[in-house]
């Protein structure tokens, strides 16, 4: 429930969340449910999902997050 709050509080900023498994994401929380976050990617078309093995795709998609696997969210 922790991180559901945590959430709420970075409603519509710049954030960057890593997650149980390691990998991290940037962007900007567009919004939060019980289960899930939402964060809108602003990467000038790369998505960054990890520190180590980026993805590739396109700017500015949501993604979709499980509030579960959240492991730290600073703002940035």
């Amino acid at each position: 429930m922790d991180a559901y709050y945590n959430c709420l509080n970075c409603m519509n900023k710049k954030v960057r969340i890593l997650t149980m498994d390691g990998k991290q994401y940037e962007g900007t929380i567009m919004d939060v449910d019980r289960n899930n976050v939402y964060l809108k990617t602003e990467r000038n078309g790369r998505v960054q999902t990890s520190a180590f093995y980026p993805g590739y795709g396109y700017g500015n998609q949501i993604l979709t997050l499980s509030l579960f696997t959240l492991l730290a969210i600073a703002l940035i």
